[in-house]
């Protein structure tokens, strides 16, 4: 009864083949809503990729907003981006349904085929079985595998971390981070500031042509204080031994105005 499936060889393949493929994509989508549910559990440790990207595009758009007013529909546009190579997850789900529309649609070409060349009912019936089977095989896969439920707890798992654990540890963490290295140095403000001087050419430079002058005009004026001060300290401190004991000192009307002159410019320093 089964010889039809050898005398329609390429019928036969196409119809297995997009029944396999379905089978297997619905499977695949399974397992990685599956694993990122399991990493869900620890989100601070993870390891995966796409729930990596998930925090830090929250954690940005967090510091620029001062918040996310909806978390929930953050989540459903991340999950809706979800891809595996050039076809999203979405795409992918969609995508098995049709595979196994096709493979239902190959065994109904060979049904008809059989049909048009005068073969009897028996002969072709292994392709109602097959089309029957399959069908029924997808859709207890599909229920079993529940890639929608997946999907629904995994969005579920995403929106109590990022509502309950992440955005409340962000505002803590980012004034730590300013505490210890100052305001301004870290946060939103220091990126853009960070991406504005991306755009220009990077330079280093050990000292400013305007440091340097600064530094030595800086030396000259100490120096001439110094000179200055020594000056008073000779006028108003004489040597002791050239001194006689009990002999007050005098200072003449010239002495007098020159150290009224020093001291004058010495104060107004």
């Amino acid at each position: 009864m089964f010889r039809i499936f050898q005398e329609e060889k390429v019928i036969t393949i196409c119809m297995l083949t997009f029944f396999g493929v379905s089978v297997l994509t619905r499977m695949l989508l399974a397992i990685l809503y599956q694993n990122m549910i399991r990493e869900t559990e620890n989100m601070a440790t993870t390891n995966n990729k796409l729930l990596k990207k998930c925090k830090l595009k929250f954690a940005n758009c967090y510091q620029l907003n001062n918040g996310v007013a909806n978390i929930p529909v953050f989540v459903d546009k991340f999950l809706s981006r979800l891809s595996l190579g050039p076809l999203s997850f979405e795409s992918l789900y969609h995508l098995s349904g049709q595979l196994m529309l096709l493979s239902v649609v190959f065994a109904g070409i060979g049904i008809c085929k059989c049909i048009m060349e005068g073969r009897m009912l028996g002969e072709i019936l292994p392709f109602y079985i097959a089309s029957f089977l399959g069908l029924y095989l997808y859709f207890s896969l599909s229920t079993l595998l529940d890639v929608k439920g997946r999907r629904r707890n995994l969005k579920i798992n995403l929106v109590d971390y990022l509502e309950n654990h992440l955005s409340s540890r962000i505002g803590v963490t980012e004034a730590d981070m300013e505490m210890l290295y100052g305001s301004g140095t870290y946060g939103p403000a220091r990126s853009r500031r960070n991406a504005h001087a991306g755009k220009g050419k990077r330079t280093v430079e050990l000292m400013p042509i305007g440091g340097r002058a600064q530094i030595v005009g800086n030396i000259n004026l100490q120096e001439r204080n110094r000179d200055k001060s020594d000056n008073v300290r000779e006028i108003v401190s004489p040597d002791i031994d050239s001194v006689p004991e009990n002999v007050p000192v005098t200072f003449t009307s010239a002495q007098e105005k020159e150290l009224e002159q020093l001291l004058k410019e010495f104060l107004t320093l």
